[in-house]
């Protein structure tokens, strides 16, 4: 699940980095905590709870953009993360994402 949340965070900081430009989007993705980013936006860590990571990092997203950020998001967690099943069982962080 924590390799599947990675690549996912980094594939939503690279879609950022094309929306948004790449100051805006790493500087967004460095302000949260427990999440190291690198300067093509790749993933370097991530410590604590990495679906917690994952819920901050669209939520810095969102607060800038709004529901465009949220929509371009949406298919990206849909593919890494399976929303309905095991992986996210009684979390509910990542479905209230979407």
């Amino acid at each position: 699940m924590n390799e599947d949340i990675k690549n996912t965070i980094g594939e939503v900081v690279k879609k950022q980095i094309i929306i948004l430009g790449p100051d805006i989007a790493i500087l967004k993705a460095r302000e949260v905590i427990g999440l190291e980013i690198l300067d093509n936006g790749e993933v370097a860590n991530i410590s604590g709870d990495p679906l917690f990571v994952l819920q901050s990092l669209v939520d810095k997203y969102v607060s800038l953009s709004g529901m465009i950020v949220r929509k371009a998001m949406e298919p990206l967690i849909q593919k890494h993360l399976d929303i309905n099943g095991s992986q996210n069982s009684g979390n509910g962080i990542i479905s209230s994402i979407i």
